[in-house]
């Protein structure tokens, strides 16, 4: 696989870069503004790396891991008052660990082939 072609890892870009922006739009984030902005950083940071490196298996776990706390986090950081940013939290959660989790064959491919080379 080459790198920056892989379009799970673009999806997930896009979705940790629409949760770390989305408290200049949703009303109200201002409870949310740092799990949102940290944990959206994160997952677009870790699916950067994913892209130039397609064969680091590691960063679809982490990215999983990010939306799993993306999830959760309306709940453990109390911002459910904000239907907004408890909304942008469970879309982009879910859609960042789906689409991780999709990635990880090919990129487990991907390190296989790296390693027999």
């Amino acid at each position: 696989m080459k790198a920056w072609s892989r379009w799970q890892d673009w999806v997930t870009l896009v979705a940790g870069l629409y949760a770390a922006l989305s408290p200049i739009w949703v009303d109200g984030a201002s409870g949310a503004t740092p799990s949102l902005v940290v944990l959206g950083a994160l997952t677009a940071i870790t699916s950067l790396v994913a892209l130039a490196n397609p064969g680091a298996l590691a960063t679809e776990w982490i990215n999983a891991l990010w939306g799993v706390l993306l999830f959760i986090a309306p709940w453990a950081v109390t911002y459910l008052q904000s239907q907004g940013a408890s909304w942008t939290s469970w879309v982009v959660g879910v859609v960042t660990v789906v689409l991780s989790l999709t990635a990880v064959p090919a990129s487990r491919a991907a390190h296989r082939q790296a390693v027999q080379h």
